[in-house]
């Protein structure tokens, strides 16, 4: 419950929330911190802030304060890789990520947190890559005092199915490479697909477990593919042989090499004839030829995915296609933009 006082009443009272100050262009912060004890030297100031009347809290067995508020929700919300301070600024508290890594989003869970009456969570995009320390979401109840109910029935929503936010490590995958196509293979024209491969992989942290390169030849590639596994990698990378023409085969050679599951067709562009599939436990990424023609694809989409554990089928390719269209800007500013979000 509030209680209203006039200002010249409020002397030698607490504050019972932040008074906000906004100067344009210059500050927007608390002028005056919850809990502060108001004096005579403060009132014209908090008359300059539109202060004539002051509240004081008296909080009945069921209501809460917003700053109470704001830590169990916080504690309902943040998951495996997510850390936060409980020192709420305004009833509002800020999450941060443990460790480097893709920040994951239950969208499901955190919509239903936001159907709740007067609480509020705002995230950064689910898949975004983030460093350790970088802040990933918000949450705040809104009003100044509330019912307790509706905030623990919020984060109870928040903590089903592994809590809504957390940040999953990536793994150094060691990976191998295979380059097809008979070009490259018999010398007339130059690889420029593996340097690309490489540099994205090693930015991830992988380790670049071998590199072959293929003709179009089906039991060739398939070699190639049987070749890396041997030797432990446990991701594999293969360009070229994509597309619809006959004489691309590498699609054959993935699934002679022993793919149990193999989906072809990406809803992005550009990257729509990438292909994902598994060997077992491994990963298998085909990566088509507009990986040489432009800086971002649908790999950049996948790869960190791939890494944080997910498991990429038809339903994730196909979700892809909302925010999967590059707009192919003069300057790529990814990802700062819509691509993949």
């Amino acid at each position: 419950m509030l209680k209203k006082i006039k200002l010249q009443d409020a002397v030698g009272t607490k504050l019972a929330h932040d008074i906000t100050e906004i100067r344009p262009g210059e500050f927007k912060g608390a002028a005056f911190q919850k809990g502060h004890t108001v004096c005579n030297e403060d009132l014209c100031h908090l008359q300059k802030l539109g202060k004539n009347h002051l509240y004081l809290v008296d909080l009945a067995e069921d209501e809460i304060h917003e700053n109470q508020a704001a830590a169990i929700l916080a504690a309902g919300l943040a998951g495996e890789g997510i850390e936060w301070q409980n020192a709420p600024r305004e009833g509002k508290i800020q999450l941060f990520a443990e460790r480097d890594g893709l920040f994951k989003v239950n969208t499901a869970s955190l919509a239903a947190f936001n159907m709740v009456d007067e609480v509020m969570c705002a995230t950064l995009h689910n898949h975004t890559l983030v460093k350790k320390g970088e802040l990933v979401a918000a949450t705040r109840a809104i009003p100044l005092v509330m019912k307790r109910a509706p905030i623990e029935r919020a984060a109870a929503i928040a903590q089903q199915n592994n809590a809504t936010l957390s940040v999953k490590e990536l793994r150094p995958a060691k990976v191998g490479l295979v380059i097809t196509g008979d070009e490259v293979y018999h010398g007339l024209i130059e690889d420029r697909f593996a340097p690309i491969l490489s540099d994205k992989l090693t930015a991830l942290g992988c380790e670049i477990g071998g590199l072959k390169f293929a003709p179009d030849d089906t039991g060739l590639i398939c070699r190639a593919i049987r070749s890396h596994l041997e030797r432990g990698c446990d991701l594999l990378m293969l360009s070229g042989g994509m597309s619809v023409d006959p004489d691309d085969v590498t699609r054959q050679g993935i699934h002679q090499a022993g793919a149990t599951e193999m989906y072809y067709g990406a809803a992005v562009l550009p990257g729509a004839m990438f292909l994902a599939a598994y060997i077992g436990d491994v990963p298998l990424l085909g990566v088509p030829a507009c990986g040489l023609h432009h800086h971002i694809t649908v790999l950049d989409l996948v790869l960190p995915r791939i890494l944080a554990g997910d498991k990429i089928g038809k339903p994730e390719l196909a979700f892809l296609g909302h925010g999967g269209l590059c707009k192919d800007c003069p300057e790529c500013s990814y990802p700062h933009c819509p691509f993949g979000k």
